[in-house]
């Protein structure tokens, strides 16, 4: 048994496990890190019969972990961040401002309130802050079930148009595939369409108001040493640094962790300058970031990091560009190719998906377009290149297809129990609407762009 289909087999069956977390109670954490090391290990052992020499492994290993720690850097402090403004209760400076009543109304302003907030913050947390604001809202758990569901296609759909609104965009931008203004320009309206449509069709399930309001009735989740005044300037604060991530890039031309960490930092600097006046408060009860960052989801860091990781092996083996030839002889359309790899995220994690992808298609420069058999097809690959700002929709969106195709449907699942059945049945279409017509969308953005040049 050769190496290349030792490891694709080894690859397939990590995978399979990944996906099914759920069922065998088996962290994909654990598997994906396992199979990180083991993907590595076959191709170090093995490596000379692909012609590949021992220490071009490793030296393919240290710039692999280099750019993923760069990845791994950036969600930490992204996350801490979040984390900040959540444990001083910023968020609730937005939710107990919902005042309606109207239940369609509410559902508009629900998917209008995730999709924005998912484009400075990330899906999982935008997910739950919305949950818990309809849980304090609505009894009936079959209408919870379908807000829910409109709260997992718009997280999707506001992660997707922004650098740093989804892992995989975080991804694209930080090597440089996708640039911010273009990334912006041309997914926002795509996006748009992507969680009007699904949320149209499910406003007309709805009818009446809501019994009684209860948003200003439940204790609030801010602590109690923290004022008002406080809680907002973190919110404004933790948000404007977070929009000026890709702003300080842009300025100073250093990789975006670098940005992220210096937002962290002054974050940081700023409440710790704030518990220096409570001093009738116990310290282990104050939320230092010293003691939130203690509380950062490592698990899914880690998983990061294995997938990652196992993803490079496979592209250091050469089965990923061997891949993209494949596709490129049996679909030769960015569109179609991109479409596919929508589809598939849906039931794969879209992270391993995007990696695989940035690893098929390397970014060409002049001198490769120039000597390609076919130019026009290489030239969607360039940096800011149609290929990749589709290619950020559709693994972003294509998520929402089924409840555990994406972060955000995984939580929200597991926040109201919400039954793999009945989203199929009543969301699945839906979703799936959406994201074929924001598709739609960009094509025809397309050809209205090429038409005018």
């Amino acid at each position: 048994m050769n190496l290349i289909f030792t490891m694709i087999i080894i690859f397939v069956l990590g995978y399979l496990m990944i996906a099914a977390e759920h069922k065998t109670n088996i962290s994909k954490s654990s598997v994906a890190l396992v199979l990180c090391c083991l993907l590595w290990g076959l191709l170090s052992i093995f490596s000379s019969t692909i012609g590949v020499s021992h220490d071009t492994v490793g030296a393919d290993l240290l710039a692999a972990l280099g750019g993923t720690c760069e990845i791994i850097i950036f969600l930490i402090g992204a996350m801490t961040i979040v984390d900040i403004i959540d444990t001083h209760g910023g968020f609730e400076v937005i939710t107990q401002r919902i005042k309606t009543r109207r239940k369609t109304r509410l559902m508009w302003l629900i998917a209008f309130l995730t999709f924005i907030m998912s484009s400075v913050l990330d899906n999982m947390t935008t997910t739950i802050i919305m949950i818990m604001l309809i849980r304090r809202m609505l009894s009936n758990y079959k209408e919870r079930w379908l807000f829910a569901s409109i709260i997992i296609i718009a997280a999707n759909c506001g992660g997707a148009w922004s650098p740093i609104g989804d892992v995989t965009t975080i991804m694209l931008w930080m090597k440089g595939n996708v640039g911010t203004a273009k990334l912006m320009s041309s997914l926002v309206l795509p996006s748009i369409v992507a969680v009007v449509i699904p949320t149209a069709v499910a406003t007309r399930f709805l009818k009446g108001m809501i019994a009684r309001q209860h948003t200003n009735e439940e204790a609030s989740f801010r602590p109690s040493y923290i004022t008002g005044g406080e809680s907002r300037t973190i919110l404004i604060l933790g948000v404007l640094l977070l929009i000026m991530v890709p702003v300080f890039k842009s300025l100073v031309g250093l990789p975006p962790y670098m940005s992220v960490m210096f937002a962290l930092g002054v974050l940081w600097l700023y409440t710790d300058m704030m518990y220096r006046r409570k001093h009738n408060v116990e310290e282990s009860a104050k939320n230092k970031v010293s003691k939130v960052i203690k509380n950062i989801d490592m698990p899914t860091i880690l998983f990061f990091l294995g997938i990652l990781m196992a993803v490079s092996a496979l592209e250091c083996a050469g089965i990923l560009g061997t891949m993209a030839e494949g596709l490129n002889k049996g679909i030769h359309n960015i569109y179609a190719i991109n479409t596919v790899i929508g589809l598939l995220s849906s039931v794969i994690d879209n992270v391993p998906l995007v990696a695989a992808s940035m690893g098929m298609y390397p970014i060409p420069d002049a001198a490769a377009i120039a000597a390609s058999a076919d130019p026009e097809f290489l030239s969607h690959f360039v940096a800011d290149g149609d290929f990749w700002h589709l290619l950020a929709f559709c693994a972003g969106t294509g998520g929402s297809i089924l409840i555990i195709g994406s972060a955000a449907g995984v939580v929200a699942m597991g926040l109201e129990n919400i039954n793999f059945m009945w989203y199929l049945k009543n969301i699945s279409f839906l979703a799936l609407v959406g994201y074929l017509a924001g598709i739609g969308v960009f094509i025809l953005q397309d050809m209205f762009v090429a038409s005018i040049l």
